[in-house]
């Protein structure tokens, strides 16, 4: 099958590494020319995915019509804020039946719409096939050196959620289908914002008392979100939700945990973002969160925390007086 990766950071790359060792013919699109030839020579993304070999099939490309042009599938791997511009210059060259795949996790700033809305207003899917979204708990390294991990690939059309899941699984890769492709994006948007939470709470020197509270309380905030959006609570509970939330707060080798790190212990908030080998979703999606929360009346008050720090200029430990300091309720 010919599959086509938009977006070579670690996630895309290591993704169209799965594909090509699964028999695909693949092609990994990058924006810049010189990083598709740095690839090309050295058959490895040593900015985003140093140490990795990447497969001889896997072919390369800065050209965006060339690289989706007879491609029956297309993941859309590039941070959330690029997705709708990448698809714009490439929605002419894209076949009538081509199956979109939406890898990145985010909430469009302006619209408030979730990647798979921003996806399907683009592109107007007029033939009926609707985007499928892959998410779960998955550091790209990880996957690249072949851990094993579960991932869920989500869509109103089954026929897609299983011809994903056939396309991926592998002796160490296990995905499973799911039909609440709302649920899934919420979770995989959400999680980066609870993540730098999360982080700045290490940071600051607090314990597993304040992590675990914090988590179980972002779950709630995800519920709620997907609830509000016509989604199913339950899938929070799946690998979207709790388990890409786990992941996200708790593993060092995430951009968003480290962000509030990093802020946690007193970086500046420029600081805090220079020092980043890639892109921390959770900055942006904080503000987007926090606006579709306003729009839609669902409290989000970590989510708004994290907004208030990161775009508000609170300080952090004014952020944290006026979480502790909410009324108290019932669970």
């Amino acid at each position: 099958m010919r599959v086509t990766v938009l977006g070579a950071g670690a996630w895309g790359t290591a993704l169209a590494k799965v594909l090509t060792e699964g028999g695909n013919e693949t092609t990994l699109w990058t924006w810049l020319d010189e990083h598709a030839r740095a690839m090309r020579e050295a058959r490895e993304n040593r900015e985003f995915l140093p140490g990795v070999e990447l497969p001889r099939q896997l072919k390369f490309t800065c050209d965006l019509n060339q690289a989706v042009q007879g491609a029956v599938i297309v993941f859309v791997v590039v941070p959330s804020h690029a997705v709708r511009a990448t698809l714009q210059k490439a929605k002419a060259s894209l076949d009538a039946d081509v199956q979109l795949v939406c890898a990145s996790k985010g909430i469009e700033e302006g619209t408030l719409n979730l990647m798979t809305e921003v996806m399907e207003s683009v592109v107007a899917h007029a033939k009926g096939s609707p985007v499928a979204v892959l998410s779960g708990p998955s550091f790209a390294k990880e996957v690249a050196r072949k851990v094993p991990t579960n991932l869920v690939a989500a869509s109103l059309s089954e026929e897609l959620s299983l011809s994903l899941q056939q396309l991926l699984s592998n002796d160490w890769l296990r995905v499973y289908t799911s039909a609440d492709p709302t649920g899934v994006e919420v979770g995989g948007a959400l999680k980066n914002v609870i993540a730098i939470a999360a982080g700045a709470c290490d940071g600051l020197g607090f314990g597993k008392n304040t992590q675990a509270a914090l988590m179980t309380r972002g779950i709630a905030e995800m519920g709620r979100l997907t609830m509000a959006l016509g989604g199913d609570f339950r899938t929070v509970a799946g690998l979207a939700g709790v388990g890409d939330l786990i992941l996200t707060c708790t593993g060092e080798m995430s951009r968003n945990r480290t962000l509030g790190y990093k802020l946690g212990q007193g970086a500046e908030l420029e600081q805090a973002l220079s020092t980043s080998d890639g892109v921390s979703e959770g900055y942006l999606t904080a503000k987007s969160a926090y606006l579709l929360s306003q729009k839609l009346g669902v409290d989000l008050p970590i989510c708004q925390a994290v907004y208030s720090v990161l775009h508000e200029g609170t300080g952090i430990q004014g952020a944290l007086r006026t979480l502790l300091s909410r009324p108290l309720g019932t669970e």
